[in-house]
C-alpha cells in the first residue's frame, strides 16, 4: 500500500505534464476551426469588396454601409479623416444624396487570413477619380458574411513628384502635426 501511495504523486505529475504538452502542441498546430476552403472565403471577400465599390458608384448609401461592421473605422486620404462608422455615415450622407459618390475599381488585390480563418486583411490598388489609390483594411467574419472592421484609403505619389507634393501640403499638415504633438 505504501508503494502505491508513493507512486500517486508521480502519476499525477506525469499526467499533468502530458496534458500540458498536448495542449502546447495543439496550440502550435493551430486552431482546428479554420475554414477548410480559404479560396471560397477569398472569393466571398473579393465579392464583398467589389460590391462595396459598386454600391458607392451607384450612390447606394444603405448598401454601401451594410458592408461595414458596426464598430468599423474608416481612414481617408486627408490627415483629418479618421471616422467611426457613425461619423463616416454622417459625412458621406450629403455626397450619396446627390446621387453620385465615388467610383473605385480594384486593379489588384491581395488577401491574407489569420490562423482561425475568421479574420482577414487586404491591400489593393484602385482605379479612382483621384487616379491610382491604395486601399487596405481588416475584415471579420460575422455569421456568414465578411464585414469591414477597418478601411484605409490613401493616394499614391510618384517618388519623383514627392518634393512638390510636400511643398503643397506643408502649411496645412504642419498645423496638424503641431496640434497632435500637443496632445
Amino acid at each position: 500500500m505504501k508503494k502505491i501511495l508513493k507512486t500517486i504523486p508521480f502519476l499525477l505529475l506525469t499526467g499533468s505534464l502530458l496534458f500540458t504538452a498536448c495542449r502546447h502542441f495543439e496550440k502550435m498546430a493551430g486552431d482546428n476551426s479554420k475554414p477548410a476552403d480559404l479560396e471560397a472565403e477569398r472569393t466571398q471577400i473579393n465579392t464583398m469588396l467589389d460590391s462595396l465599390n459598386i454600391a458607392a458608384g451607384k450612390a447606394d448609401y444603405n448598401k454601401y454601409f451594410s458592408y461595414y461592421a458596426d464598430d468599423a473605422i474608416f481612414t481617408g486620404t486627408d490627415a483629418t479623416e479618421r471616422w467611426d462608422k457613425k461619423a463616416f455615415m454622417a459625412w458621406a450622407k450629403p455626397i450619396f444624396d446627390k446621387g453620385k459618390a465615388w467610383n473605385f475599381t480594384s486593379l489588384e488585390r491581395h488577401i491574407y487570413f489569420g490562423k482561425d480563418g475568421g479574420l482577414a486583411w487586404f491591400d489593393e490598388m484602385l482605379n479612382t477619380q483621384m487616379k491610382v489609390c491604395r486601399g487596405s483594411g481588416v475584415v471579420v467574419k460575422e455569421g456568414d458574411n465578411w464585414k469591414l472592421k477597418q478601411y484605409i484609403l490613401s493616394t499614391t505619389v510618384p517618388n519623383d513628384q514627392l518634393d512638390a507634393v510636400i511643398k503643397l501640403k506643408t502649411v496645412q499638415e504642419d498645423s496638424i502635426i503641431h496640434t497632435l504633438q500637443k496632445k
